[in-house]
Formats: structure tokens, C-alpha cells, sequence
């Protein structure tokens, strides 16, 4: 007589799995940290070289749409294409994982496999705030300032925007 011996698969639900994530997604279905992380560097690097989500992706032989997906960390980067990024971008692949946070490599798909990784129980994004230095105007106005060539110039603008930062009034000796 034959016996079937059945064998138990561990799924997300199941105990033996509970901490792993499906395709390098945390528990609670975000995008990895480490890839959103990647993106964010992706993003940076394009926008403070001036290119569009189409340029790059037409240097790369992709669509923008994967060029979006890539920078919010919804696609995971393979390997061979952060190889061809870092050649787009003009930067080693290094840069793409520099100023990680803690919070962010303990998120590794690594770390919550070996459970040193604690998802937030509310399902809340691990990431700490968003660093004010990634957002598109402050890309752009990096990428301005150093576009500025003079260097007289470039020193008044930083006077400039310190004095505005401290709450000092600005006046330009124009009448109103």
C-alpha cells in the first residue's frame, strides 16, 4: 500500500514565514527601504545632472514608466542594471547605497529573513522622515547654484539664502 506523505509549504501567513517578504517587500506589502532608498538616490543623481525620467530612460533602453517605478522602489534593480545606471548617471554603484540610514539596512530583505527586523505593527512605512535634501526643489536648486559660474555671484546667493533661512529681511534697493 502506498502511503502520501504530504509536505507543509510555508506561506506569508504561516509562522515559519512570518517575518519574510514576498519579491523584497516588508510584511505589510510596502516597498522594500532598501529599494526605496536606491530610488531616492536614482531620482537625486537625475534630477541633479537635468535629465528627465525619459532621458534617462531612453540612455537605459527602458520606458520612464520603469524609470518611475525604479525611483519610488516599487521595482526592485537588478544588479546589471544598477551596472547600467551608475554609467548613465556617471557615478559608482556605491553612490546608490551611500548616507543608508540604520533604520533602512535593518529592513534588508537579509535582516527581516533573519528577523532582525521589527515591521511596525500598524503596517507604518519603516523608513524614518524623509530627508528634506531629496525633494525635486531642493535638486533643482542645488543643481541652479552650482550652474552659476561666477563665483561673486554664487557667494551672494548663498549670503542670500542664509540671511532669508535666519528670517533677516532682504531688500534688493528696488522701490516697489
Amino acid at each position: 500500500m502506498l502511503h502520501q506523505q504530504t509536505m507543509e509549504v510555508p506561506t506569508m501567513s504561516s509562522p515559519t514565514n512570518s517575518r519574510q517578504s514576498a519579491r523584497g517587500r516588508t510584511p505589510s506589502g510596502l516597498p522594500n527601504p532598501v529599494d526605496v532608498h536606491v530610488g531616492v538616490r536614482i531620482r537625486q543623481r537625475r534630477t541633479l545632472l537635468g535629465l528627465s525620467q525619459g532621458q534617462l530612460a531612453e540612455a537605459l533602453g527602458l520606458t520612464f514608466q520603469q524609470v518611475q517605478k525604479y525611483e519610488r522602489g516599487a521595482n526592485r534593480v537588478s544588479a546589471s542594471r544598477l551596472h547600467d545606471l551608475s554609467h548613465a548617471l556617471d557615478v559608482p554603484v556605491s553612490f546608490f547605497f551611500d548616507a543608508m540610514a540604520d533604520a533602512v539596512k535593518a529592513a534588508s530583505p537579509r535582516a527581516m529573513a533573519m528577523a532582525e527586523f521589527e515591521p511596525d505593527p500598524a503596517g507604518r512605512d519603516p523608513l524614518p522622515d524623509r530627508d528634506p535634501l531629496a525633494s525635486r526643489e531642493a535638486l533643482e536648486l542645488v543643481r541652479d547654484y552650482y550652474a552659476i559660474t561666477n563665483p561673486a555671484a554664487r557667494a551672494g546667493v548663498k549670503s542670500l539664502a542664509r540671511a532669508l533661512a535666519r528670517g533677516f529681511t532682504v531688500t534688493t534697493g528696488a522701490e516697489e
